[in-house]
């Protein structure tokens, strides 16, 4: 069973959920929850509550939400060894709307400060990496953690598996996802990737016709791109395959979380020397068991 490394942020989400139908223009009466969050943190702890042994890289803070996070990563099993510690800005913030279906309405976020991380990296990289069978990197942090992570996965032999966060890194960088082991994205962040806005009101089958020769032609060897209800769609030009994976059945409770559990179950099946087709057909399944959750990961155990 391989040990993966997550690189990433660690977030406190604070979400609105309207009891009735809701109003952007007006109030709306309802819960207000805050539950940990953030793209890094989210992965590592996917992979923990799968029972998959995982190290998570990325700042925690001396506060009482920080606190609280690194309690929660140790108890579920997700080592901190290369977590350091900051006084203040060590964790981010996103304030979250979601509407009377549990989809999002509308969001603001805070990003932590990534000073203390990079410098981290920049004396720890080669160790990390190292002990690590597989890499996953949140691309979209700075350009230069980018850079020292992809190196260190290219030097050490590591696959390394790329999750998008705003995008900032990914648009302007390409070279860097070319040298990622697998590309997953969704439709709305792909339309944006090739420069085609049609791209996002795509179906399965035209996305499917146009995936395989567009990944190819940008250098990208294996690429998934999630279609929300609509399941996903896989190109993996190592093997030659592409196709349509479904979506798993769900009950909608919450939509956040839903991208990184399915990538965090593909990737998971992927260090597992899975084809690509299984592993994305897993991430399906992660995501099912998050979006029929309140939080922004899947159940503990689940029965996956």
């Amino acid at each position: 069973m391989g040990h993966t490394v997550v690189i990433g942020t660690t977030f406190v989400d604070v979400k609105g959920v309207p009891k009735g139908a809701y109003d952007p223009q007006g109030r709306n009466v309802g819960d207000v929850k805050i539950v940990h969050g953030g793209v890094g943190r989210n992965v590592a702890e996917n992979f923990a509550n799968v029972g998959k042994p995982v190290s998570f890289v990325g700042t925690m803070e001396d506060s009482a939400f920080g606190r609280d996070v690194r309690r929660r990563l140790l108890e579920r099993g997700v080592n901190l060894d290369h977590a350091p510690q900051a006084s203040d800005n060590g964790i981010g913030m996103w304030l979250v709307i979601l509407d009377e279906n549990g989809d999002l309405a509308g969001s603001i976020s805070k990003m932590p400060e990534l000073d203390l991380l990079e410098e981290h990296l920049s004396r720890e990289i080669d160790t990390i990496a190292a002990g690590a069978d597989a890499i996953v990197l949140e691309l979209d942090l700075n350009e230069r953690i980018a850079e020292v992570v992809v190196d260190a996965a290219k030097r050490h032999g590591k696959p390394l598996y790329a999750i998008v966060g705003n995008m900032s890194v990914v648009l302007s960088r390409k070279d860097l996802v070319k040298q990622t082991d697998c590309f997953i994205c969704n439709v709305i962040e792909a339309a944006k990737y090739f420069g085609l806005g049609a791209l996002a009101d795509y179906s399965p089958t035209q996305m499917l016709e146009f995936l395989p020769d567009a990944a190819s032609r940008e250098g990208i060897a294996s690429m998934v791109v999630t279609m929300g209800a609509e399941g996903a769609v896989y190109f993996d030009g190592r093997a030659g395959s592409a196709g349509i994976c479904p979506p798993y059945p769900a009950k909608m409770v919450d939509s956040t979380g839903a991208g990184d559990a399915f990538f965090s179950g593909t990737v998971m099946k992927l260090v597992e020397g899975c084809v690509l087709a299984d592993a994305v057909a897993f991430g399906a399944r992660l995501a099912s068991a998050t979006i029929g959750s309140e939080e922004a990961t899947c159940p503990v155990g689940g029965g996956f």
